[in-house]
């Protein structure tokens, strides 16, 4: 039996998913356009968390509301522009985006979302159109998946591109100012960085606030809560060198910890570490 059917029998004993077509991984799309990866992401060949894809892109996280909530989220947004950098907001019911990207629709253009019902989450879907509604507004935040190019320009380690996995997330004791329905506490991602690296790392993140700009915290996580991080609440645990430091961003998970919290009726966003990716160049998030 030669690789390839090894390869498929091994998939079905287990039912192993297909995250990326011809079986390749996010960073074999680090060239590749943000439209053609979105029609790959609409067509279901990549399912995968999108770290590494389409470098020089913005990417983005996605809440959706129904209008008689959307005003809440969107000062709650407002009032806490580390976590929730807004870079477009969608009328009532529309799966078009105006500012973010052309030709996509918004409700099969993520690789995976999530459903929450009254803060429960229901299920993930590789597509949200059956449940739809005309009432539903999108909100699309920056994401620090978007800065990691420019770190790596920087000769900065990124060590979840590295290992081919999901960057590791952590809820804090960092409250986010409560606004309306929604209140509860920030997400943070992580990165290791080399000791002799880090004020560069700060330097380069901090140049674009519009993907959450500079580190929230540098160094001991359990001074905000984290009580392990080789058990990240959202994504996976990547390896921490002998000469590295975790260094904490402001994430954009940050609203489904609040919307946990806050238990609205309805609510869909991204599973964390699947993201839209936008049209926007990275450096135009600088000015």
């Amino acid at each position: 039996m030669d690789l390839e059917n090894v390869h498929n029998e091994v998939k079905n004993i287990f039912n192993i998913p297909e995250l990326y077509a011809d079986r390749k991984t996010a960073s074999d799309f680090s060239d590749s356009s943000p439209e053609m990866v979105r029609q790959l992401i609409r067509k279901g060949d990549i399912t995968g968390q999108t770290s590494g894809m389409c470098q020089g892109y913005a990417q983005a996280n996605l809440v959706v509301l129904p209008q008689k909530e959307a005003f809440d989220f969107l000062l709650f947004a407002v009032k806490n522009p580390k976590a929730c950098p807004l870079l477009e907001v969608t009328e009532p019911g529309s799966r078009e985006l105006v500012e973010t990207a052309s030709k996509a629709d918004i409700a099969t253009d993520i690789p995976k979302y999530r459903l929450y019902e009254k803060g429960q989450l229901i299920g993930e879907y590789t597509e949200v159109s059956e449940y739809w509604r005309d009432d539903l507004v999108s909100f699309l935040i920056g994401c620090s998946f978007s800065f990691e190019s420019e770190l790596i320009n920087a000769d900065i380690p990124v060590r979840q591109i590295e290992e081919n996995c999901n960057v590791p997330m952590y809820r804090t004791n960092i409250p986010c100012k409560s606004a309306g329905l929604f209140h509860g506490n920030m997400v943070v991602s992580m990165r290791p960085i080399p000791h002799e690296l880090v004020a560069k790392a700060v330097l380069v993140t901090g140049a674009m606030p519009k993907v959450h700009g500079a580190p929230i915290h540098i160094g001991f996580p359990e001074s905000i809560g984290i009580c392990s991080l080789e058990h990240p609440d959202f994504g996976d645990p990547v390896t921490i060198k002998k000469d590295e430091v975790p260094v904490f961003w402001p994430c954009g998970v940050t609203p489904q910890a609040v919307v946990m919290a806050s238990k609205p009726d309805f609510c869909i966003t991204h599973s964390p570490g699947h993201m839209f990716i936008t049209d926007i160049k990275n450096v135009n998030l600088k000015y």
